[in-house]
């Protein structure tokens, strides 16, 4: 028996719930794949409305199920601009407010960096160095930090010859 004040249960939202939503979850599960290696990929959680309406709301998760921040609004004529846009936002509130860092960071300043659009896409946008006077600048799209991120090699020790 549940009463008035008992929370609702969360669900897994399930690939093709939402089609849009899914397609800038996996923009920007690229970029934490290769800027956060070690978290495993964000997802969509839904939950009941609270407002006793039908349909829920989503929010995007940590893999364990937190989450912070706002649900996402439902993308006005299906556009995908605008569900990647809320997608951004959405995973940086969470990453940042529940792993306790700035996130993405710009390599080069090693500075927080916010969704910004930019000649007609969305893209990462880092405010440089204000200290050097470096200006501001895009440093990628939104789903393409992977291009500009070295992998890691190991340090290899070189045999001397003899």
């Amino acid at each position: 028996m549940s009463s008035f004040f008992d929370a609702p249960e969360p669900r897994r939202v399930l690939p093709g719930d939402y089609p849009l939503w899914d397609e800038a979850l996996a923009l920007v599960n690229r970029d934490l794949a290769v800027t956060l290696p070690e978290q495993r990929p964000l997802r969509l959680l839904g939950l009941p409305a609270y407002d006793g309406g039908e349909g829920e709301n989503v929010y995007v998760a940590l893999a364990d199920g937190e989450w912070h921040g706002n649900f996402l609004e439902p993308s006005p004529a299906g556009d995908p601009a605008v569900a990647l846009s809320a997608v951004t936002e959405a995973a940086q509130d969470t990453v940042t407010e529940l792993l306790w860092q700035a996130w993405p960071l710009c390599e080069e300043h090693r500075l927080g960096m916010h969704p910004r659009e930019e000649d007609g896409r969305l893209s990462w946008w880092c405010a440089g160095a204000a200290a050097r006077r470096e200006a501001a600048h895009i440093r990628a799209a939104v789903g393409g930090l992977d291009a500009l991120v070295r992998p890691h090699r190991p340090n290899r020790k070189r045999r001397s010859r003899g």
